[in-house]
């Protein structure tokens, strides 16, 4: 099956509030790689070239935590699990 495949099966419920930040918008400035934007498997971060800033669409996190693996040079993304009710729920396991 494939991770689009396994990712259909999974449910949101999508708060209003962001459960992921970026601490210090500048030190993604200094990021070469930009790793955040390579390993989330769901796209979550994205490289803005004309804004020069990364983009946080939190609401398809699927919570897996390899964005602050990522980010091992700045330590520069913030993650709480969303409040009680929110976030993803995973339907097989």
């Amino acid at each position: 099956m494939r991770l689009e495949d396994k990712l259909f099966l999974d449910k949101y419920r999508v708060d209003s509030e962001s459960h992921l930040k970026i601490k210090n918008p500048e030190a993604c400035l200094k990021c070469k790689e930009k790793q955040c934007t390579l390993v989330c498997p769901v796209g979550v971060y994205k490289w803005d070239s004309d804004e020069k800033k990364i983009i946080v669409g939190w609401e398809n996190c699927i919570e897996m935590g390899a964005c602050m693996v990522a980010c091992n040079e700045f330590d520069n993304i913030d993650m709480i699990y969303p409040r009680g009710g929110y976030g993803i729920s995973y339907k097989y396991g």
